[in-house]
């Protein structure tokens, strides 16, 4: 039998609840408690050196309480870089305390960019360095990632800085195909994409699946403010560059259907400035629904020290989010489920194949999402709630995790599993709610075709219209909770063999400052290794926010856009 890859959560649930923090401004581990204030849910904490701390967790009790109800542990790491545990965030490494192993990771490729963005995690010009890794390096980190325990990583994406000005961006695809990884993205602004003839294809060739497009909306005044530069046009070319690209030939080949590159859209959401490009921004994913598969929000990461009105009125949370897709669209509350709610599937689909497959058991606090089906001509959203008892079948997935965990099913366990589901999934729609062409048949098929085929392929049959509508809510040092980063399964795999929480690696101790000082070089010592190599370079200024972006005309080039309004600092 395969080993467990979900167990019950082991977080305190319900308000008040004790946690531990960090101190914003000496980030020192400190007690923290969070409690319901107001219909809100607040973080309280207090540093003997610096005193009290308070912030927004979620703006409705409600809604926080009924995300927890799916909250569910991973069981971590079989081979973990930390064997002892010294404190968390002390040894991340992974460490063997850790509670999720890795739904998705990063690989930085280089701290480059084209664009200088004061919400930006990675800044090249700021550090007075560039990180970028070696073949060597990125071929350990992806093979690191793939030989993790009990699953090895299936999810890469390429980030950086801009990663796709790293000369080795191509190779590095490649080398994610190879080494069997079955979805590898790019977290990118699309400038390359859309303003290099071939550069879209030349992904997809590579093995590249999805853009993860940096947009902001549609309005280039945010642009603007955000990025400096006008770059709806930029985006738009990008997704259309996206969409005309073809299947690597050796999958035609093979028989495999034609997909182009998909995009999802991640906007950047800060409170108080641009929550009026969310409902928009999801018009403008489903006009593209040929090739925008999701819209993935993210409410800003306050990373600066920020007086207290002003982060206040700049975060943003879960629970905004959701207000406005529910007042602005056809939404509502019940219609979005936090991330780890999927996990008894994942435990069911280990014990049908008898192997682990990767299982997303993120703290429920750290994101939430739905699926909507779209009509044909754009103007009917219908959430899957709507016409399905979700909270009844993740009820009876998890009786069955019990029912086919006995041994005694090892050799059948597929067949009676499949003939079950088959029997079993048709109770939880309403079918005389569901999109057109969505029927018992058809649906049923492909749900469980997912459970006992357990490939992607069975998911290329779910040909409907549909968005992916979520978000990811990092965290910074006022709203930090260690019990949430315990739980974290968005990894950066470093060159030193350690992969490390997303919200440890840029917020609370910050290791990217470490791994990127550790493995980096100046930015002269970098101009002159690439001068003597024999390729042109020089540095333009552009995007008017903070100086010079370091560009090499080699592999990258831009048109220096001066003069463009920029947005001040904290």
């Amino acid at each position: 039998m395969p080993a467990r890859v979900m167990k019950e959560f082991q977080a305190p649930r319900g308000l008040p609840r004790k946690t531990a923090s960090v101190c914003p401004e000496c980030i020192k581990v400190i007690p923290a408690v969070v409690r319901e204030k107001e219909g809100r849910v607040i973080m309280e904490k207090t540093c003997r050196a610096h005193g009290y701390f308070w912030d927004i967790i979620s703006n409705d009790v409600d809604f926080y309480l009924r995300m927890e109800v799916y909250a569910h542990d991973g069981v971590g790491y079989e081979n973990p870089y930390y064997d002892k545990f010294r404190g968390c965030p002390t040894t991340c490494g992974m460490c063997s305390h850790h509670k999720s192993h890795t739904g998705l990771a990063l690989v930085d490729l280089t701290n480059r960019c084209n664009l200088k963005c004061p919400v930006c995690f990675a800044n090249a010009n700021a550090a007075g360095y560039v990180f970028e890794p070696t073949r060597e390096q990125i071929y350990f980190m992806l093979k690191t990632l793939r030989e993790q325990k009990p699953v090895g990583t299936v999810a890469v994406q390429f980030s950086g800085g801009e990663p796709t000005l790293s000369p080795l961006f191509l190779d590095a695809v490649s080398m994610s195909r190879d080494l069997g990884f079955k979805q590898v993205q790019v977290a990118t602004n699309g400038i390359r994409v859309a303003n290099e003839p071939g550069f879209a294809q030349a992904c997809r060739d590579s093995g590249l699946h999805t853009l993860y497009l940096q947009f902001d909306g549609l309005d280039d005044e945010i642009y603007r403010k955000v990025r400096g530069v006008p770059l709806l046009k930029v985006k738009q070319k990008a997704i259309q560059a996206a969409r005309e690209t073809h299947s690597p030939a050796s999958e035609l080949a093979a028989g495999k259907p034609d997909k182009p590159l998909s995009v999802v859209l991640v906007p950047t959401l800060v409170g108080g400035f641009n929550e009026k490009e969310i409902w928009p921004t999801v018009k403008f994913a489903i006009d593209n629904i040929d090739v925008v598969r999701g819209v993935n929000f993210q409410p800003v990461a306050l990373t600066a020290r920020i007086p207290d009105k002003d982060r206040f009125q700049m975060r943003f949370t879960q629970s905004d989010l959701v207000r406005i897709l529910c007042t602005e669209g056809p939404f509502e509350k019940s219609d979005f489920f936090p991330v780890p709610s999927v996990a008894p599937i994942s435990e069911l689909v280990s014990i049908i194949h008898g192997e682990e497959k990767m299982t997303l058991t993120t703290h429920p606090g750290c994101g939430c999402a739905t699926f909507a089906f779209v009509s044909k001509d754009g103007e009917k959203i219908t959430p899957l709630p709507r016409f399905m008892d979700v909270d009844g079948f993740f009820e009876n997935v998890e009786s069955m995790i019990e029912r086919y965990r006995d041994a005694r099913f090892a050799r059948v366990r597929t067949a009676v599993a499949g003939a079950r589901l088959l029997h079993d999934v048709a109770k939880y729609f309403d079918f005389s709610k569901s999109p057109e062409g969505l029927n018992e048949k058809n649906c049923v098929k492909v749900i469980a075709g997912i459970f006992t085929e357990g490939n992607k392929e069975a998911l290329a049959k779910f040909t409907w219209r549909t968005l992916y509508i979520g978000n990811m809510h990092f965290q910074d040092a006022y709203d930090y909770d260690i019990q949430r980063l315990m739980r974290c399964d968005i990894h950066y795999a470093v060159p030193d063999g350690r992969v490390i929480p997303f919200c440890s690696y840029n917020s609370g101790p910050i290791y990217r400052t470490e791994v990127e000082r550790k493995f980096s070089i100046p930015i002269p010592d970098w101009q002159r290794a690439k001068s003597q190599s024999g390729l042109q370079l020089k540095t333009i200024e552009t995007m008017g926010v903070n100086g010079e972006v370091i560009v090499d005309p080699e592999y990258y080039k831009v048109r220096a856009l001066k003069g463009a309004p920029g947005m001040a600092s904290t």
